[in-house]
């Protein structure tokens, strides 16, 4: 593998037949690509939106900064509620996330009350309300009549509901679109995650469409691999850092603990900092330790250490997949806009986020009536 920041030449032209697995992949896939560059907001500052106030930035990484102001998870429903006025209802199944939310909620609040304290002079722009938040699993094939309440009961108000999901997790955009069909709900905007997590069946197909396809079936491994960071990793290929060793590593960790408990398949490891800095057996360890295992099992080094020898092929191999991550996003959110268009429904997607900020960066937006020129709108970064 080149150091880091030597040029890269091959001795050889790769096989056609990969150079036209590349250019199919592409020329199928949905452009990641939104109608803007490096956002505006960050120019002056790479850690702080311009445009969200100090209060709305507190507790938001750059990444989530710059979703909630193009968009609009908790941080979301307190800016379209605290910030835009709106009324706003939160759906969560963790009972401390939601906790966590109502605390920020009222930390926010007190923010506020502060800067208006210290500017008397400026006028509120619109009311303010504090999200509501509810504890409650959804199920993807069953309607949730505790998200179709209305927050507003007075006569005179007209329940109008906008769905919306910044990231909603396997089976929550799914939960979302089913709920869209409900009179009460007039527009729905939905970025979905963790397509590994999707119900089997359930989840994925959702249009007949799609369900027709032969061949159609999507494997854990596809839907796991077209969640990753494509711009990230491709810059982490340029550089050939040490961090590149993390997939070999991982991969090694997966034999082991499948050696010792064969029923645990691919189970959630949580970052293990400065793997390029640890020994083989190191991170296993470490990696045994995380998904609940012994981590004084006996290793056997040797093997390990023949694992950590295959780096380059593993790298060749994750990059391979990765070639393919567009490809299946595009047949998942295909999928998605299918099924409400097969409803009658009106529906697009967008590219609103930088891709290099947030990888899952198109939105599903869909309507009742037909969307006309407001979409156009999403796709300025301007706007």
């Amino acid at each position: 593998m080149p150091g880091e920041g030597e040029v890269v030449r091959y001795r050889s032209v790769w096989p056609l037949s990969l150079l036209a697995l590349k250019s199919t992949a592409c020329a199928l896939a949905f452009t990641r690509t939104p109608g803007f560059q490096t956002p505006s907001e960050f120019l002056e500052n790479p850690s702080q939106s311009s445009r969200l106030t100090a209060p709305f930035r507190k507790h938001v990484r750059p990444k989530k900064q710059h979703e909630i102001r193009r968009l609009g998870e908790g941080h979301l429903s307190r800016f379209m509620s605290l910030g835009l006025g709106l009324l706003v209802k939160s759906i969560e199944g963790d009972q401390r996330l939601v906790q966590r939310a109502q605390r920020l909620d009222q930390e926010l609040l007190q923010a506020l009350e502060k800067e208006e304290k210290r500017h008397p002079q400026v006028v509120r722009a619109s009311p303010r309300y504090s999200p509501h938040h509810v504890v409650r699993w959804v199920e993807p094939t069953a309607l949730c009549e505790e998200l179709l309440l209305p927050l507003d009961t007075s006569p005179q108000s007209r329940a109008r509901l906008l769905l919306t999901g910044l990231h909603a997790c396997g089976d929550l955009s799914v939960t979302l679109l089913r709920h869209f069909s409900c009179p009460q709900v007039v527009a729905l905007a939905s970025v979905g995650c963790c397509y590994m997590k999707l119900s089997d069946p359930g989840g994925y197909p959702l249009s007949q469409w799609v369900a027709g396809l032969p061949g159609h079936e999507l494997p854990y491994r596809l839907r796991e691999g077209a969640c990753h960071a494509l711009e990230e990793y491709a810059e982490r290929l340029q550089k050939s850092g040490p961090g590149l060793r993390t997939h070999c590593y991982r991969a090694a960790l997966e034999t082991v603990i499948r050696g010792a408990q064969p029923e645990l398949r691919r189970p959630g490891v949580q970052g293990i900092p400065r793997v390029h800095e640890l020994k083989i057996e190191e991170y296993v360890r470490r990696g045994l330790r995380r998904v609940g295992l012994d981590p004084q099992l006996p290793l056997n080094v040797a093997a390990l250490q023949a694992h950590q020898a295959q780096e380059n092929r593993v790298v060749a191999f994750f990059s391979l997949a990765l070639l393919l991550a567009p490809l299946v996003e595009t047949l998942i959110l295909l999928d998605r806009l299918l099924y409400v268009q097969e409803q009658g429904f009106y529906a697009e997607l967008l590219p609103i986020f930088s891709p290099a900020l947030s990888p899952r960066n198109l939105v599903l937006v869909a309507t009742k009536r037909p969307l006309g020129e407001a979409l156009s709108l999403l796709e300025m970064e301007d706007s």
